[in-house]
């Protein structure tokens, strides 16, 4: 009997020695667990590197305003901003237009026709100094661009940024304007593979048929609202009307919007 009872609490003695070294042996797995992945067990842990921000990382870009349509054309400023732009210059009215704007600290979007910018050089040159957006409205206004050629349509446009980088060098061509707005899937494609978007409008006050100043006043404020691009012209004929329309313009946005060039990008 002695004996039976020496080897049970031999036994007993064995079984508590195994179970103490297996519960050792589960939180040294539960430990190790934790720390590959503390966000299991709520803790905090330290960050890896890969997931810091680099202290030499550039800054997030602004958004480029989104676009409108199967072509997606660019017609909103993606902000409560409103941009005006000019088309068709630069010409004799082009200078009369930066005036304007300067007097109440305006930036604005100008869309340049090639063949005329080497003739009105000094006022591009300004219109870069001021500040402006230079947008390409090509090389000789076609307004049957989208039946033409990708290569012609290229060529319209290479022109034309060679003939503003010949009068200020590196400046940033960033927007595309089709003459007449007669955007086509292939000038879009052409325009976004030489890194230019396209740039629409959504309000139209149709002062390139010289409807009258006051028409182009009332037609302006009736329809701009926030994130509206307007579409005006500072060139392409007598643009008297379009003149004396902003001296009255310009005082009345100032003060009911934020106005801006169209942004950049890259």
């Amino acid at each position: 009997m002695a004996w039976c009872r020496t080897a049970v609490l031999g036994l007993a003695v064995f079984s508590l020695l195994l179970a103490g070294c297996s519960a050792h042996a589960a939180a040294g797995a539960n430990h190790q667990g934790a720390s590959a992945n503390p966000s299991a067990s709520g803790g905090s842990g330290t960050p890896s590197p890969r997931g810091s921000a680099s202290p030499s990382a550039s800054p997030p870009r602004s958004p480029a305003p989104p676009g409108q349509g199967p072509i997606q054309l660019i017609s909103t400023t993606g902000s409560s901003a409103v941009a005006l732009t000019f088309d068709d210059g630069p010409g004799p009215y082009t200078a009369q237009m930066l005036d304007l704007l300067d007097k109440y600290h305006v930036k604005a979007t100008f869309c340049l026709i090639g063949r005329q910018v080497r003739t009105y050089a000094a006022v591009v040159r300004r219109m870069v100094a001021d500040g402006m957006t230079i947008c390409n409205h090509t090389w000789d206004h076609d307004e049957d661009l989208r039946n033409r050629s990708n290569g012609y349509i290229r060529n319209e446009l290479a022109r034309t940024n060679v003939a503003i980088h010949a009068v200020v060098p590196g400046v940033k061509i960033e927007y595309f304007r089709n003459p007449a707005g007669a955007f086509g899937a292939n000038t879009v494609a052409v325009a976004r593979s030489m890194g230019m978007r396209p740039l629409f409008w959504s309000v139209d006050p149709k002062d390139w048929a010289k409807p009258g100043t006051q028409s182009i006043i009332n037609s302006v404020l009736k329809h701009t609202h926030r994130g509206a691009i307007v579409l005006s012209h500072d060139g392409g004929g007598v643009r008297t009307q379009t003149i004396a329309a902003y001296r009255v313009l310009l005082p009345n946005l100032h003060r009911r919007y934020k106005l801006i060039a169209m942004p950049l990008f890259w």
